[in-house]
């Protein structure tokens, strides 16, 4: 018996256990579409697969809807693989150990992926199922979304007719996204190499127990990120102790995900040790207190290693600069949708190379010249520092409309069936809906889901009545779709 068994809507989790039991992070979603593709296949229905392992899937409408327009239903295959430090697995080529108590779906000691396989799930779900009433749809199954979009930047739009289109990755019942930040990714190197570090005394440097989560919609959330944080202690202790040589500083694996744990090695002045160990007990206690609410499990601990070799003073120096001085978290408000972040950056990733450190920098902003405006805020630093910074993964913003007939219908649908008014939002986080915006002209869009909570985080999990009437949702507005 599945794991699932017994969940509603029976036809959703089973599908979605399917897609689960499937290596699926981002970067390696050969199989998952090969998978999605074998379904469609089963269903006789048409189907392309691209170069990049995009899904277009097309199933003809029911009776009496022949003559209504298209309807575009739109996911993305690919997850964020994280987990727990004590976790073997290997989520490259093993799938995910489900749990569930019937109320919660999660994943032991891992990301679950229900951002966003739980709408792959409902998608084929609606497909699979000859009772619906619908129009044409059109089933859009991206890759690589979490890591840039880039499945959606590289999808073939020009055979699509459909003009609504109903994104299923939004993680708030009741709360219609109706607009979403743009970013960029920033690649940073700041050059340096290694020399012996004969006579100086090794220490490897931990800072752990912070919360981290997703950079976009987690970011307000006051959290403290680890990469940030060590350059903050290195820069501090190295005003107190000049000498200090940086031998590594890594953190991160994600540039989306606010990094919850850096480990750095550093090379101190021997007649130094004992301050060195000093301070390190001292900053403990100050991160402790400022990260009190946020963090509260935040460490900060040091231990004696061997460091046969460091960077020299001036590179080193360079270096924790160029951290201390980096912004991280949120930059600006929004002032039309109150609450909202308009602009941040993510230090997500760091790691001493042969050539030097490498940093990934996540920018993000709902107002494009904002975005240029961080993006040549990194450069400026990096490259006074005699870095280099390169952009990739560039996408737009999604830019909310005021009139929106779609959005009207699906509002009144969200209102007779649940008896409550839907909320409308901006989001922080990126969304592919600004991509197909793009692509297709005169395309009407809106997003929504089932509650999700602690996306990207091996705390994830998945609400299981929400699926349901989510679901039971969605298949309501293609009936209205008429």
């Amino acid at each position: 018996m599945s794991v699932l068994s017994g969940l509603k809507p029976a036809d959703v989790f089973d599908y979605f256990e399917k897609l689960c039991a499937v290596p699926h992070g981002s970067g390696n979603t050969k199989a998952i579409s090969d998978l999605c593709a074998g379904f469609a296949r089963e269903l006789g229905l048409k189907y392309r697969q691209d170069d990049a392992n995009n899904l277009v899937i097309w199933k003809e409408a029911s009776p009496g809807y022949e003559g209504a327009a298209p309807i575009i239903l739109q996911g993305h295959m690919d997850m964020v693989c994280t987990k727990t430090e004590d976790c073997t697995k290997d989520m490259a080529v093993e799938g995910l150990d489900l749990m569930t108590d019937g109320e919660w779906v999660w994943a032991k000691d891992t990301t679950l992926g229900g951002d966003n396989g739980i709408a792959v799930a409902m998608i084929l779900a609606i497909l699979a199922d000859p009772t619906l009433a619908h129009p044409p749809i059109e089933a859009l199954l991206t890759t690589d979304e979490e890591t840039g979009m880039d499945g959606a930047v590289a999808l073939d739009c020009s055979d699509l007719k459909g003009r609504k289109l109903l994104n299923l990755d939004s993680e708030e019942e009741g709360v219609f996204t109706v607009s979403c930040a743009g970013g960029v990714r920033l690649d940073c190197l700041l050059p340096g190499t290694a020399e012996g570090a004969a006579g100086l005394a090794g220490y490897e440097v931990l800072l752990d127990g912070l919360q981290g989560g997703h950079s976009g919609s987690d970011i307000d959330k006051g959290r403290g990120s680890a990469n940030q944080l060590m350059g903050r202690v290195l820069y501090s202790a190295m005003e107190r102790m000049p000498g200090i040589r940086l031998a590594d500083i890594r953190g991160g694996r994600f540039d989306n995900v606010i990094c919850s744990k850096n480990c750095a090695r550093v090379a101190v002045p021997l007649d130094r040790s004992a301050d060195f160990e000093s301070f390190v007990r001292d900053f403990a206690r100050i991160l402790k207190n400022e990260y009190a609410a946020s963090d509260g499990g935040i460490s900060l601990t040091c231990r004696k290693a061997e460091v046969p070799e460091a960077m020299d003073v001036p590179a080193t120096e360079r270096m924790l600069h160029v951290l201390l001085a980096l912004p991280q978290g949120v930059q600006a408000m929004s002032m039309d949708f109150p609450g909202l972040v308009q602009t941040s950056l993510n230090l997500g990733v760091m790691g001493m190379e042969a050539d030097g450190l490498r940093m990934t920098v996540s920018v993000r902003s709902c107002i494009a010249s904002q975005k240029a405006m961080m993006v040549q805020r990194v450069r400026s630093i990096v490259e006074y520092a005699g870095g280099t910074v390169s952009a990739r993964n560039d996408y737009p913003g999604w830019q909310y409309v005021k009139e929106s007939a779609f959005r009207d219908l699906v509002l009144e649908a969200y209102r007779d069936v649940s008896g409550r008014d839907g909320a409308l939002e901006a989001t922080h986080g990126g969304l592919e809906c600004g991509l197909f915006i793009e692509k297709i002209p005169g395309l009407d869009a809106l997003s929504m889901g089932p509650e999700l909570h602690d996306v990207h985080s091996v705390r994830e999990r998945l609400s299981v009545p929400s699926t349901e009437r989510v679901y039971r949702l969605v298949c309501e507005i293609l009936k209205r779709s008429k």
